[in-house]
């Protein structure tokens, strides 16, 4: 989806299809088919934007294979569909029975991620519309914090500039501008805007700048007015943003809390739980772990890093952080000028919910998204944007 900003500018909304298990170029058409198209049809659009994950398999087939990627590009138009951003976090198996820790491997410090990810900048660059020259990648803040010493720190920084310098010269082959942004998250190296400064800094290239992910952001009770002027005075661009929500409870000593909360403690994906406190931010790598004994002190709000779908929040007592999100989009397109133009619906977490809230199968599954991409349209026509056709 398009929406042309007071400046003239294009600002793209897409939704993330990670939700959608798929490890090979096929798992990939097959998701363009049963499930992209269906949501572009409920929406009512003629086109709709999707932030495509490839897994390894799938972008070692598209990268060296012109002709597979050609299908792609065909298939996309073919159904309406349109992207110019990837999601280059998770690096394979992330629709598998157990993911937790294994999405932040392999890292930055590995030979693979860079490898992986200057495939996918190459793909981007013949994906994108004829109409279209910036692409974004986001991707793996550095590494998870126990997996990285100095050393290893350094490697990834000069990873990064070396993709830099491919990145360029991509430009130049081919025309189009591909950008990769570094999605902080709890619990890794990068785990807050704030985090991400010196790195970003140190590697000084405007090729590498950050994803804004809200939930992430809201998890570590970052103030997003405070985040976004810090980034905008260090001169780090938002290369693109993840429009999702955090699970927030207000009062977690409360037993009634507890039991709604061990709801969404669940084997497949890490919930880091954070809670602020006068001493800091404390936390805990999951929600089970919070849940036991006195792991995380409860006497003020907790947020845990589960993405909620947008438009319809945990019943009482839990609730989201959808106001977080409002007030980041707000600073991020509601300006003079847009901080960035790649907005990304992205709540994976659709199978991880407590089993009463899951979609039963896949028309239910599209009409979730549907309603969460309908619920951010509103918002970005309630700051001013304009959706184009």
């Amino acid at each position: 989806m398009r929406f042309r900003h007071p400046d003239g500018s294009t600002v793209h909304l897409a939704y993330c299809t990670n939700v959608h298990p798929a490890e090979t170029l096929d798992g990939v058409l097959a998701q363009l088919r049963d499930h992209c198209e269906p949501v572009r049809r409920r929406l009512g659009r003629d086109r709709l934007g999707i932030g495509l994950w490839l897994a390894k398999d799938a972008a070692h087939a598209l990268v060296t294979d012109p002709s597979a990627l050609r299908g792609l590009r065909c298939e996309l138009d073919r159904r309406g569909l349109e992207v110019v951003t990837l999601n280059g976090f998770p690096y394979e198996g992330f629709g598998a029975e157990e993911v937790k820790y294994r999405v932040y491997t392999p890292d930055w410090a590995d030979p693979e991620r860079l490898e992986h990810t200057t495939s996918l900048a190459r793909v981007l660059a013949g994906l994108l519309p004829d109409d279209v020259t910036d692409g974004s990648i986001s991707t793996l803040p550095l590494a998870w914090r126990t997996a990285c010493d100095e050393r290893r720190a350094e490697t990834a920084r000069t990873a990064l500039r070396t993709l830099a310098e491919r990145l360029d010269a991509l430009q130049e082959l081919t025309g189009r501008s591909i950008r990769v942004a570094l999605e902080p998250e709890p619990g890794c190296v990068v785990e807050t805007t704030r985090d991400a400064i010196a790195p970003l800094t140190a590697i000084a290239h405007d090729r590498v700048g950050i994803c804004v992910d809200t939930c992430h952001l809201a998890t570590s009770f970052e103030d997003p007015h405070t985040a976004l002027d810090d980034l905008t005075r260090a001169g780090v661009p938002v290369v693109k943003s993840q429009l999702s929500a955090a699970l927030h409870a207000e009062h977690p000593h409360l037993p009634e809390v507890r039991e709604a909360l061990a709801a969404f403690a669940e084997p497949r994906f890490l919930h880091q739980t954070r809670t602020s406190t006068a001493a800091g931010l404390r936390g805990t790598d999951d929600l089970d772990e919070a849940l036991s004994g006195d792991a995380l002190p409860d006497a003020g709000p907790w947020r845990a890093h589960f993405h909620v779908p947008l438009h319809a929040a945990p019943a009482a007592p839990l609730t989201s952080t959808l106001p977080v999100l409002k007030s980041v989009l707000t600073r991020l397109v509601g300006g003079p000028h847009p901080l960035t133009r790649h907005l990304e619906v992205e709540t994976y977490t659709w199978q991880a919910l407590p089993p009463e809230l899951r979609p039963r199968g896949r028309a239910q599954l599209a009409d979730g998204i549907a309603a969460e991409l309908t619920l951010a349209r509103d918002m970005l026509t309630d700051l001013g944007l304009k959706e184009l056709p």
